[in-house]
């Protein structure tokens, strides 16, 4: 039997990816076997006729591994978890993972378009501001051709009072 680790964790791991040794964008199969591999290292039994101390230790390093796969393994506990939203102690969660699943399948629909560009964005934000923003590819530089008092795009300043970059 493996020696208890020297460095056992007493506290809590805070990341059920860390717990199990795989990566944010593991697979499901990579999830579950690297629940499997573990399962059969900590399962309290292998531990048994070991002092009661690692027993205890695997028993519980063994229960936080099954909370990890349990979360890890559920697509709607997963998501959850990964915008950190998940609470272990909160069994009413499902209406919010049903919400939260329509919201992620939403926004994969969003993510296979393709990005706006800068000058896009801000033709948008000049749109629902209500300010007609020449091209800023023009001969007058993007200057402000729209009545309005105030610099022009090229003196406007950031928030951060540096130039705007463009």
């Amino acid at each position: 039997m493996d020696a208890f680790p020297a460095s056992s964790d007493t506290a809590a791991v805070s990341c059920y990816y860390s717990l199990l040794g795989i990566r944010r964008n593991a697979s499901p199969s990579d999830v579950r076997a690297a629940y499997r591999r573990l399962a059969l290292r900590w399962h309290p039994d292998r531990w048994a006729k070991e002092p009661a101390f690692a027993a205890s230790q695997a028993k519980r390093r063994f229960q936080r591994i099954q909370e990890a796969y349990s979360v890890l393994s559920d697509k709607s506990k997963r998501a959850m978890y990964d915008a950190g939203l998940y609470d272990p102690l909160d069994g009413d969660d499902q209406g919010f993972a049903d919400f939260m699943q329509e919201m992620l399948a939403m926004m994969e629909g969003v993510k296979s378009e393709k990005p706006d560009s800068l000058e896009d964005l801000q033709r948008m934000l000049a749109e629902i501001v209500g300010d007609t923003v020449s091209d800023p590819g023009t001969s007058d530089g993007g200057a402000n051709t729209s009545g309005r008092r105030g610099p022009s795009d090229s003196t406007r300043r950031s928030r951060g009072g540096g130039p705007m970059i463009r």
